[in-house]
């Protein structure tokens, strides 16, 4: 039991500590965002903390998840009442987490489209129009609004590539991740109970357009035309971080909805 109990306490702890040492280095980075430090002479030192950013967020993001993983083994291991215990328990077997895995990828790559981390540009070739050699890649230390830099830009073909933003690449795991374990505890919820299939429905849906607001410059572009839908995708780039934030909190809530289908009257799991 005290094993437990330690293992509970190690993964919380991994997870606030992932999540505290984000947020400082998103509020450190933007430090160096006045174009005004933007010199010749600095570009190699700033080029440096952009390299020394990405490597302390992707441990960060390493120490999130082992914790996740700790505090998610320790709630099946001990198999107490509650429903943060029922989440666990439906979602630890083999089924689940294929459906999980594969859901967490497909809706990553959906989001990459739409969000504009996965750029394709027919109109545009990238050598022509910004010099670039193909394949290749680079880190733009400098500048925009906090969360947004250090960019990782990477040309793949002459109208294909990528554009990490850090906030959007945060949200995009977060997200992602709440989607996956929706379906992952839905469909479980739907075999045991019709209602639990409605409401996991609702979630994994609103997760799935609320989470997106970019897709509006997508589906637009093909009315409006390709400059105009490119414009508005750009002018609701800050607003899109909001609306990412507003389906968070939805996508938190409707596992612990569906765990409540699944708990019997003592408050134990109704699947073994």
């Amino acid at each position: 039991m005290s094993e437990n109990i330690e293992k509970t306490s190690k993964g919380k702890k991994l997870i606030f500590l992932g999540f505290v040492t984000i947020s400082i280095l998103f509020i450190m980075y933007s430090r160096y965002q006045d174009p005004e430090l933007f010199t010749p002479q600095a570009f190699d030192t700033l080029q440096r903390i952009a390299y020394g950013f990405y490597i302390t967020m992707i441990a960060s993001l390493g120490a999130i998840t082992y914790g996740m993983y700790l505090y998610h083994k320790t709630k099946v291991e001990k198999n107490q009442k509650g429903l943060s215990t029922i989440i666990a328990l439906v979602t630890w077997n083999n089924k689940s987490r294929k459906i999980f895995l594969s859901v967490f990828i497909g809706y990553g790559v959906f989001f990459s489209l739409a969000s504009g981390t996965l750029v394709y540009q027919p109109e545009v070739n990238f050598i022509t129009h910004y010099g670039a050699e193909i394949p290749s890649g680079f880190v733009a230390p400098c500048c925009d609004a906090p969360g947004y830099m250090p960019k990782i830009i990477i040309y793949l073909t002459e109208h294909v590539g990528l554009q990490i933003v850090p906030i959007n690449l945060i949200l995009q795991i977060i997200v992602s991740y709440l989607v996956g374990l929706n379906v992952s505890l839905a469909l479980v919820a739907y075999s045991v109970t019709k209602r639990g299939g409605g409401i996991s429905t609702i979630g994994a849906a609103t997760g799935l357009f609320i989470a997106c607001p970019t897709c509006a410059g997508t589906f637009l572009s093909l009315f409006i035309g390709t400059a105009s839908g490119i414009a508005l995708s750009i002018a609701l780039t800050q607003f899109q971080t909001l609306l990412i934030g507003i389906s968070i909190p939805i996508l938190v809530a409707t596992p612990f909805m569906m765990a409540k289908k699944l708990q019997n009257p003592d408050g134990s799991c109704k699947i073994k």
